[in-house]
């Protein structure tokens, strides 16, 4: 029996448009070594904690920093944050901090070969490259190391924009970390990893080979050749090129449509295997070609020099080898991920089909109205969507992107005009 109304009554009904979630393109998550023996007497050591930092006096107080005598070197994450936050203005990132003072100490044989040294004194030298790579315990279930990105968005509720873990990712292993670590985050989303040339490969033409030898040659990795000095100190060049990224994205609205390279580097000059780093033009452009960043001070100072990802050039689909095209399709498709998460569960009907296709649909021409694409849409079709997945609750719209391309190769064409001459007579 329907109940009696008297009066004016209001009814609502879901918004046929829904905001789309905003997807952190540049937000770094760093795992490296802290200076955390220096935290005040009863402050909590985080070790294999990630932490969400907006300001260098935040990372202090969590993390430490360096005491007398130590080297800022010796402390990738604290370099890592100082560069990040300070020098390129740029936040927040997320830091995994591996070294721990309690089992990373110096041992009878190190007091043996130098008397200097005192037995039990923690020694970050002692991280390995294992603690850095990290893994799930067996028993506990307990992340460490890099495999700690798969925590971040639960914890932070920010996706993963960029993985790195600087100085250690001239390793192989570690670098082979680094780029696993950007696919399938939490089952979903995707990332970049960025990574450096190891002093190794002395050469700047044998890098390439480096790449391939090792297969670093995936479409979410980009490398950089060459360290950055600042005031003296060696800093990995990796987290300069993640600045490079985030400042530049700063400038754009968060939207990662331009590419990193030709903005400046904040620091004094490049280094690799021990000596001053001067590529010309013609040498960086040659570990362009082959898929590598670096350092490049031609007109505007030192700057960072390099539009493609690792996967070129044996992947010329520019949705792969393009730095700017990759991320902006990284960043769409993390969009459409925490936008859609919502519908989730929702009963299969037109309605449903009609929202998700307008709200994108409107996003996409809100970007190609200021130029950070040339142009988007989204479709609901036929073939995509057969029957029998209907029926098993899968449904599939087809987004069409198109991020405009780095202007990489400008060429004027000057020819000599002899009709010119006719100016000589009156």
């Amino acid at each position: 029996m329907s109940q009696y109304k008297h009066g004016v009554f209001v009814e609502e009904q879901q918004t046929g448009l829904v905001t789309p979630a905003v997807a952190e393109a540049a937000m770094p998550v760093i795992t490296g070594t802290a200076p955390v023996h220096n935290l005040p007497e009863g402050a909590a050591v985080p070790v294999n904690e990630p932490a969400l930092i907006y300001s260098m006096p935040e990372f202090v107080a969590r993390f430490g920093a360096p005491g007398p005598g130590e080297s800022k070197a010796d402390y990738t994450l604290y370099q890592a944050a100082e560069v990040y936050l300070t020098r390129y203005k740029v936040a927040p990132l997320v830091c995994v901090n591996v070294f721990d003072p309690a089992t990373h100490v110096v041992t009878a044989d190190d007091v043996e070969a130098d008397e200097t040294l005192t037995l039990g004194a923690p020694d970050v030298g002692k991280v390995a490259h294992a603690d850095i790579i990290g893994g799930v315990d067996a028993e506990t279930l307990r992340r460490t190391g890099l495999a700690l990105v798969e925590e971040v968005f639960p914890r932070f509720r920010l996706n993963p924009g960029q993985i790195l873990a600087p100085g250690f990712s001239k390793n192989v292993s570690v670098a082979k970390a680094v780029a696993a670590a950007c696919v399938n985050i939490c089952g979903h989303f995707r990332a970049t990893g960025i990574v450096d040339v190891p002093d190794s490969v002395t050469r700047y033409t044998d890098a390439p080979d480096w790449l391939n030898d090792n297969n670093l040659t995936g479409e979410n990795l980009q490398v950089m050749f060459g360290d950055c000095v600042y005031d003296g100190v060696v800093e990995p060049g990796s987290i300069h090129w993640a600045g490079l990224c985030g400042a530049r994205d700063a400038t754009t609205e968060g939207v990662p449509y331009w590419s990193p390279s030709n903005s400046p580097l904040n620091c004094d000059g490049l280094v690799h295997a021990g000596g001053e780093l001067h590529l010309t033009p013609l040498e960086a452009a040659y570990l362009n070609g082959q898929g590598i960043c670096t350092g490049l001070n031609m007109i505007g100072g030192l700057r960072g020099w390099g539009d493609q990802t690792a996967a070129y050039p044996g992947n010329t689909d520019p949705k792969d080898s393009s730095i700017p095209i990759r991320r902006m399709f990284t960043w769409v498709g993390n969009t459409l991920i925490k936008t859609c998460w919502q519908f989730v569960s929702n009963p299969i009907r037109r309605r449903l089909i009609e929202t998700v296709q307008d709200t994108f649909n409107i996003w996409l021409n809100g970007l190609a109205a200021r130029e950070f694409i040339l142009g988007g849409r989204v479709t609901f079709e036929a073939a995509d969507n057969p029957t029998t997945d209907l029926m098993d609750g899968k449904v599939k719209w087809h987004v069409y992107l198109a991020p405009p391309q780095a202007g990489r190769e400008l060429t004027f064409i000057l020819e000599y005009d002899p009709q010119y001459n006719n100016t000589l007579f009156a």
